[in-house]
């Protein structure tokens, strides 16, 4: 394998700490409401996140986490930024609906062009920018009507990636951006997750792609968040670890298993700004 880690570049990260946190309604797999979960933990790993980056030399923006929106915690389903346009999130189930508006609030006061989405779509969960691409996801949360808008609104290519297995509800789930670079563009993903027509297209795109392994998926391995050279990713996911190492590219650890439960991890917790 010839390929290289192309290189860190800083980044702009949007997060919530997990203040309100807990696991009170089931739209995923992942949770389960007869299972204890501790918001002290949860805050605890979340600020071992954030450290994380800043230490990586990256800018981590917050958003104050608001009472009964327990999952805002996960800022990357909060909208998509692209090219300096905020595309506001527009969340399938109800529990979650007001958590758009409070993202796109955030953007706006402070001076960023927002875009109130008209079709359903649950933000960076979805939509996913690798070089001039955004590979969106659907079949379980983001409507394909959502990446029409997109790709009327920032005119770049979307490409629609069908999800069949409800444990990767959202393409963040079973896709990693690893390199973002036009000239490089390179992703690791889980096949199993997507449906034939789609493993073929995600095949013919990035044909040096890390495949991962059925328990680096299970581990939420995939929700992994990228700066070109370091990647930070779930401890249990070691397959994939070892696979990043070959590749150049430098896995960091961070355990956030506390806010597994509710089916996210480093990466659900992480809106890339993107001026």
């Amino acid at each position: 394998m010839t390929a290289h880690a192309p290189g860190r570049t800083a980044r702009q990260y949007l997060m919530c700490e997990p203040s309100h946190y807990t696991v009170s309604y089931e739209i995923n797999p992942w949770m389960d409401r007869t299972r204890h979960t501790d918001v002290d933990l949860a805050v605890r790993q979340w600020r071992t996140l954030r450290d994380t980056f800043l230490d990586l030399g990256h800018t981590v923006e917050t958003i104050d986490p608001l009472p009964g929106l327990p999952d805002m915690v996960y800022a990357a389903n909060g909208a998509t930024v692209v090219d300096g346009v905020v595309y506001s999130a527009k969340f399938r189930y109800p529990e979650r609906q007001p958590e758009g508006p409070a993202y796109q609030k955030w953007f706006a006061d402070r001076g960023w062009v927002t875009h109130t989405a008209e079709q359903t779509n649950e933000g960076e969960g979805d939509l996913l920018v690798v070089g001039d691409l955004i590979l969106a996801g659907t079949g379980f949360r983001t409507s394909r009507a959502a990446h029409a808008e997109l790709q009327e609104l920032v005119g770049r290519p979307v490409i629609s990636l069908e999800l069949v297995d409800p444990h990767y509800y959202h393409l963040d789930t079973a896709l990693t951006v690893l390199s973002s670079d036009a000239a490089a563009p390179q992703v690791a993903y889980y096949p199993p997750a997507f449906s034939p027509g789609s493993r073929a297209v995600l095949a013919q795109l990035f044909p040096e792609a890390v495949v991962a392994t059925a328990d680096d998926a299970a581990a939420l391995g995939l929700n992994a968040v990228s700066d070109g050279e370091n990647v930070v990713v779930a401890p249990a996911a070691t397959h994939f670890a070892g696979a990043l190492r070959e590749r150049g590219y430098t896995p960091v650890p961070v355990d956030t298993s506390e806010l597994l439960k509710g089916g996210g991890g480093a990466k659900c917790c992480t809106l890339e700004l993107r001026r």
